[in-house]
């Protein structure tokens, strides 16, 4: 079986590492939250920093009146086999401190970077690891004193603030609270026990600290607090003989501070009988044994956590895509099948797996027909107009019977006018087709990374989509230029031979040979006309959605990016790399993702051979 010191050693390991990949909270349990920690909680002038520097063993902590902790302190401390103590600052890391008055100092300094020179908090974490042979392993958190009244300087909400942080830390179920109150004060007006009373009823996660026994009145003591019979906890409490103040201003150091505790307990004729149970370096001991316990508790938990968590990051991975190799062939072939991701997505949308392709139907049914309609043919084919063209293609000599250069120049302005809807179907088209790239684009996931392929796919497509315009663009207005170059001759001739028909059945009416320069002539000129024009519309209608289909949509969806294949093919090694540049943000975020795979990986590896060996 393990030895606590390697199993919690361990713990501290996987938290420090987790705080520098910035996997401390967050949404959800964090790694970090779910291995155990202590939050130090008590009221401001209980002795919370005495307690900490007596564990540590070194004065490292500031002090002064009012709120000195003004931010959480994640203190972890690491058992090491001989050598100096010295500490480390997560927002250092490079920097080893030797110096403990120096640590003092970075820590204040810490402090008002955030805070300011004022009496402000913030929630904001100073993350301290501390080095040492005279140290067991263990996580803890300094927290601000609990306060009753906002000072000078200081907000009104400062006690709703403070109680508020304290509590974010000692709720988590994973958190054991370590409730510190001063021996020369009632219990039941603690302020750290009132708060372990809420968040732990059950007392199964709070450990009892009375501090300043030597304190007390003359002739009091603290047996019935100490003993349980004042208020019960399920952990024994713990004294603590703080150092004077007197000793502090003398520098007495720690190890010497300890020595004097001891005797302290050992020659008392109240507390003599609990002296093995009394004072900081037993406090050490029981809370890291008590955390050992914990953590074997909680294994099977943390494993599962740790198994989802890779899972989770293996899915993001994924998602984001894995690194890219080096060579030119793999780069090749990682550009190609992103292009044909492209292409797949962009089809999906052409053929209604996604949304976007219906609106190409909307251009052939609803665009097109309306903006036929809206042509000007009842102006063009007005009996003035009608007479206008045809007396001007007579020219000196009237026609004999049928005016027929004045029926091809009106047919020929009247198919004109389709040159603007076939047109316009052909740039609505191509817009509709362009959005549909874009969309594309955005939509395929596999190309998220790559801003510059983006862009590369991006303009290769756009190209192709202008070529195919311009086919089909010249493709349409062959189709109008060809109603205009042949007419359907039957059309006319069955028109002329309705007239006959019907030339006695009123016998007032003009024969053929009357007059053809009336009204009524001229009149029946245009509706000829516009009856031919109509049945070349009805035509066009159905021909010209053929022919941008076949020009465009067909042509998009069967090779939207041969020239750009053509073009990789040719592309040298350096070419290839800077079409994969990626986006710098994703790059980070892989790069995180992947560290954070490896520490869940590693730490899942060690909790396993660790705690069961």
């Amino acid at each position: 079986m393990a030895t606590m010191e390697s199993l919690i050693g361990l713990v501290n390991r996987i938290q420090r590492a987790c705080t520098v990949l910035g996997d401390y909270g967050g949404e959800g349990m964090s790694l970090w939250e779910a291995l155990p920690s202590v939050a130090v909680v008590g009221g401001q002038s209980s002795g919370k920093s005495s307690v900490l520097e007596s564990v540590v063993g070194r004065d490292f902590l500031p002090r002064g009146s009012g709120i000195v902790t003004r931010r959480p302190l994640v203190l972890q401390l690491h058992k090491i086999d001989g050598g100096s103590d010295y500490a480390e600052f997560l927002h250092a890391p490079r920097k080893k401190f030797t110096d403990f008055a120096s640590v003092r100092k970075e820590i204040a300094d810490e402090t008002d970077r955030i805070t300011g020179k004022s009496k402000q908090i913030s929630n904001v974490p100073i993350h301290l690891s501390i080095y040492s042979p005279n140290v067991v392993n263990l996580t803890l958190i300094d927290l601000p004193g609990l306060t009753k009244v906002a000072v000078e300087g200081q907000p009104e909400s400062i006690v709703e603030d403070i109680e508020n942080m304290v509590r974010s830390y000692v709720e988590k179920p994973n958190s054991i609270i370590l409730a510190i109150s001063p021996a020369n004060q009632d219990i039941a007006t603690s302020d750290a026990i009132k708060l372990a009373r809420e968040v732990d009823p059950s007392g199964e996660r709070t450990f009892g600290v009375l501090t300043k026994l030597d304190l007390m009145d003359k002739g009091t003591n603290a047996l019935d607090v100490l003993e349980g019979r004042s208020y019960r906890l399920q952990h024994p409490w713990v004294g603590i003989v703080n150092r004077s103040q007197a000793d502090i201003n003398k520098n007495v150091d720690m190890i010497a501070a300890r020595r004097k505790e001891r005797e302290y307990f050992e020659t008392s004729p109240e507390y003599g009988h609990l002296s093995s149970k009394m004072g900081a370096e037993y406090l050490a001991k029981l809370l890291s044994k008590h955390l050992e316990t914990v953590i074997r508790q909680r294994i099977p938990s943390i494993i599962a956590l740790i198994n989802k968590t890779i899972d989770e990051l293996n899915a993001e991975l994924d998602r984001i895509g894995r690194p890219i190799a080096v060579d030119s062939g793999a780069q090749l072939y990682t550009i190609l099948e992103l292009c044909r991701a492209f292409d797949r997505v962009f089809k999906e949308h052409l053929d209604g797996g996604r949304p976007g392709g219906d609106r190409i139907y909307g251009v052939f049914d609803h665009q097109l027909p309306a903006a036929l309609k809206k042509l000007p043919f009842d102006r063009h084919l007005s009996m003035k107009n009608v007479q206008k063209v045809v007396s001007e293609a007579d020219g000196y000599q009237p026609h004999l019977i049928a005016p027929e250069q004045g029926y091809r120049r009106l047919i020929d302005g009247s198919i004109s006018y389709f040159k603007g809807p076939a047109e316009a179907t052909v740039d609505a088209v191509h817009f509709v087709l362009k959005e549909l790239v874009r969309k594309s684009i955005a939509a395929t996931e596999e190309l998220k990374r790559f801003p510059t392929l983006q862009s590369d796919i991006a303009a290769a497509a756009n190209e192709a989509l202008e070529r195919f315009r311009d086919e089909s663009r010249r493709t349409v207005q062959r189709l109008v230029d060809m109603e205009s170059s042949y007419l359907t001759v039957e059309f006319f001739r069955k028109l002329h031979l309705e007239p006959e028909k019907n030339t006695n059945t009123n016998p007032n009416q003009p024969g053929p040979n009357a007059d053809r320069y009336n009204d009524n002539h001229f009149r029946r000129i245009g509706s000829n006309v516009s009856a031919y024009i109509g049945m070349v519309c009805d035509t066009l209608r159905n021909s010209i959605p053929k022919a941008v289909v076949y020009c465009q949509v067909r042509e998009a969806k069967r090779c939207l990016l041969n020239n750009f294949y053509a073009q990789v093919g040719r592309r040298e090694k350096e070419r290839l790399g800077a079409m994969l540049d990626e986006d710098p943000q994703l790059m980070e975020r892989r790069t995180t993702i992947a560290k954070r795979l490896e520490l869940y990986k590693s730490a899942r590896d060690e909790i396993d051979s660790v705690a069961w060996k």
